[in-house]
């Protein structure tokens, strides 16, 4: 293995994961007396928060991704490289890729999160998870799939199975799709069938809590229940799923037939913690201190979902969430750019609540800004308008509007492809 170490004297930062956190870091370290690497896996930075919109056909892929190394391409002092990170040597101060290492002075793991099926790992092959284009896309073709096979069957309850869709989880991930599923079903797919009816289709909301979207205030829960059952959508709040197989769900004692199943319901850290060999919370994420440090480890960072970081207001740990990963990756970028200059004053991180919202459908969200709750169209079009302001790249934006703009005038969508084999 190749063990690539600094040709100059300037501090070398590696930036381990492209996400919000890592992109944030890099970002804060334009124009810092300092060398940075970032690494991930995949080329491209992708704006999670409308990745349901490319599983329901609403956006392609292209539209809320961009190439890492075209967002980067005005920092002379970065470089990015595609490979997958495969342990960590603290001892040593290196990286393990596949073929090599690459020493650092400063590391910042910004590695997110994958799917926790708490223990049921054999539920993924049935219930796939929604953390990439490539799940996206997957998820899409099975989608659309089923509305193609039900045309064609002629067995009732095979129809049925066909055109019924489960979603485990009731964040907001699982409550958008829930919600963008029931409107390309008695929208966007209502009159290109012959046999079958696509308002017909049944789609259910399976929570374990008392109501979807629990980590907002209870009004909102509520009146997001109220707009997913006004578009058809059967809300199972306070059950738990049992069961997975070939033929469906199992929910609490009842089982429900359905062929596309998607899950929403957890997720744990990456390996980053045992790649430390370091203290981890129960969902693996790297317990770190005030500043996003890794305690014992100098020099060390882990931010957004691959950080367990305790806020002193609340005692409890943040969200695993796009604007934690945004701001703390600004902060570790400043932070390392001020001790490369010399300033070794302590610091510590703040997190700034800058609320959440979440979208149902046409004209239906719910958006929480400190102690201001908005409902209806107003968080429609706020909810629009934010996320449009925090994608990568102006084409993108442009794109994203303008694909909204034709779905809310046309109640059509341009992205149905069924591409890939299964």
């Amino acid at each position: 293995m190749r063990n690539e170490r600094a040709s100059s004297e300037r501090p070398h930062v590696v930036i381990v994961g492209a996400g919000f956190g890592g992109l944030a870091a890099a970002r804060a370290l334009a124009g810092a007396p300092v060398r940075v690497t970032v690494i991930d896996r995949r080329n491209h930075h992708l704006f999670q928060p409308l990745l349901y919109q490319v599983a329901t056909a609403g956006l392609s892929p292209a539209d809320i991704a961009q190439p890492v190394r075209a967002v980067l391409k005005g920092q002379r002092n970065t470089q990015v490289l595609l490979d997958k990170v495969v342990g960590i040597d603290t001892a040593a101060r290196t990286v393990r890729l596949r073929h090599r290492a690459i020493a650092y002075d400063h590391l910042v793991l910004a590695t997110g999160a994958r799917h926790s099926y708490f223990g049921r790992d054999e539920w993924a092959a049935r219930a796939p998870g929604l953390k990439s284009l490539e799940d996206a896309t997957a998820i899409r073709r099975t989608i659309l799939e089923a509305f193609e096979k039900a045309e064609f069957e002629d067995d009732p309850e095979r129809r049925r199975r066909l055109l019924t869709f489960v979603l485990i989880g009731g964040g907001p991930t699982g409550v958008e799709m829930a919600g963008a599923i029931a409107e390309l079903a008695r929208k966007a797919l209502a009159a290109d069938f012959r046999t079958i009816d696509p308002a017909s289709a049944r789609i259910v909301l399976v929570e374990a809590g008392d109501r979807p979207l629990a980590a907002f205030p209870a009004r909102l829960g509520e009146e997001a229940r109220r707009n997913l059952e006004a578009l058809g959508v059967e809300v199972r709040a306070g059950t738990r799923v049992t069961r997975i197989d070939e033929e469906g769900v199992m929910v609490g004692n009842e089982k429900v037939p359905a062929e596309t199943i998607v899950w929403s319901a957890g997720v744990v850290a990456s390996p980053a913690a045992r790649w430390l060999g370091v203290e981890a919370d129960r969902a693996g994420r790297v317990v770190v201190g005030p500043d996003c440090a890794v305690p014992g480890l100098p020099g060390v960072y882990a931010i957004g979902d691959t950080a367990c970081w305790v806020d002193p207001a609340s005692g409890r740990p943040l969200p695993g969430v796009a604007p934690v990963a945004k701001q703390q990756g600004a902060f570790v970028g400043r932070l390392i750019a001020r001790r490369a200059a010399g300033d070794g004053r302590p610091a510590r991180f703040r997190y700034r609540d800058l609320g959440s919202m979440a979208t149902v459908g046409r004209k239906l969200a719910v958006c929480r800004f400190g102690a201001v709750q908005v409902t209806g169209l107003p968080a429609w079009l706020l909810w629009g308008a934010i996320h449009v302001l925090f994608l990568t790249g102006f084409r993108n934006r442009l794109a994203v509007a303008s694909n909204w703009m034709w779905a809310y005038l046309t109640f059509q969508r341009g992205a149905r492809l069924i591409t890939g084999e299964r």
